[in-house]
């Protein structure tokens, strides 16, 4: 399990102080695929550095089970890192070795033995796909291939943790797709816990359990990636699930009666509960905004509704659609306000 406990990093620059990370908090149980995600500049890649103690946290402490990152000793500490492996964007692969021999890499700089290094080596080329391409050189490989001969030279240290930076960034949306899989498998067959630093929802969607959320170098949201997208409660979030959805930047008349209504995994979802509403109770909605999804063989996500008419036809509308299995209707906070104040 790791732990970030009050997690702070603080740069000095020629322009001044950046808070990279601001009193971060997050658990990582094990075997948990975990992404974390946030646009350009809010510290994702700052956290995942001081995850394996690249960088050292200003404030704050980094715990692998139960062990305090911050203070091992340099001997300590790079044992730790066989255990907490990376992949990058980049693929960082040597092009003058071939594909066997940058597997081979880690366990040869640790001063392993050179044949079970190279058995180790073979058998991760098989488990990520490429068992013919031993003697391949990097250029040689598409940027898929190419990225999942750095997974196995990641695993080739047999690690509790792996670390992916913007690992599918630079990849085409089918290699992307491809990629994601294998470490959905990996994760199930080697048990090894996943950390996702990314700026692609679509990515967390595909692979992830949880998820966390990051703006200027603070957690706004976490939970299960199920209950994020059911229902996004920050607008960093919102904005990350849906980026061009017209509600995050719409303004809607006053004296509207807003509801939204949210699916949790809802068969429902796929209905057309509007048009059965207006059958149903007589009531006509207004579609303000939507934002559905799928998350493995469920659907998530929520409908903004305008309810025309009386708060007595605004009762009946959330009767009915709370009537709904897995689906939560909520009145949007700035119309109850307005009728605080009414």
């Amino acid at each position: 399990m790791i732990e970030l406990r009050n997690l702070s990093k603080h740069f000095t620059t020629s322009d001044g102080g950046v808070d990279a990370l601001k009193q971060i908090n997050l658990t990582i149980e094990n075997g948990d695929i975990y992404g974390i995600i946030g646009m350009s500049g809010a510290g994702k890649s700052t956290l995942v550095r001081c995850i394996n103690m690249l960088e050292r946290p200003t404030e704050g402490s980094v715990l692998m089970d139960g062990r305090d990152m911050g203070s091992l000793s340099a001997k300590e500490l790079r044992a730790m890192r066989r255990k907490i492996t990376m992949i990058f964007q980049g693929f960082n692969l040597l092009m003058q070795r071939t594909c066997l021999k940058n597997v081979m890499l880690p366990l040869k700089l640790s001063g392993g033995n050179r044949e079970a290094a190279e058995k180790k080596a073979r058998e991760l080329l098989e488990l990520v796909g490429l068992p013919d391409k031993a003697n391949a050189y990097p250029a040689q490989l598409s940027g898929g291939q190419q990225q999942r001969v750095a997974i196995a030279r990641a695993l080739v240290t047999e690690p509790d943790v792996l670390l992916c930076d913007e690992a599918t960034s630079a990849l085409d949306p089918k290699t992307t797709h491809a990629i994601l899989e294998l470490i959905r498998d990996i994760n199930q067959k080697l048990g090894i816990t996943v950390i996702v630093i990314t700026h692609q929802m679509s990515v967390v969607q595909e692979v992830c359990n949880k998820v966390a959320i990051l703006e200027n170098g603070t957690v706004v949201e976490e939970g299960t990636v199920a209950e994020v997208f059911a229902n996004p409660r920050a607008a960093a979030t919102r904005n990350l699930i849906n980026p061009s959805n017209p509600e995050n930047d719409a303004i809607f008349p006053e004296g509207g009666q807003r509801i939204r209504v949210i699916f949790n995994g809802a068969v429902a979802s796929r209905e057309p509960l509007i048009a059965k509403m207006a059958v149903d109770c007589g009531i006509l909605a207004s579609i303000l905004g939507a934002s559905t999804r799928s998350v493995g063989d469920k659907a998530y996500g929520y409908i903004l509704l305008d309810i025309p008419g009386t708060p007595e036809d605004l009762g009946r509308a959330i009767a009915y659609l709370s009537t709904i299995p897995n689906i939560t209707v909520q009145v949007e906070a700035e119309y109850a306000a307005k009728e605080e104040r009414a």
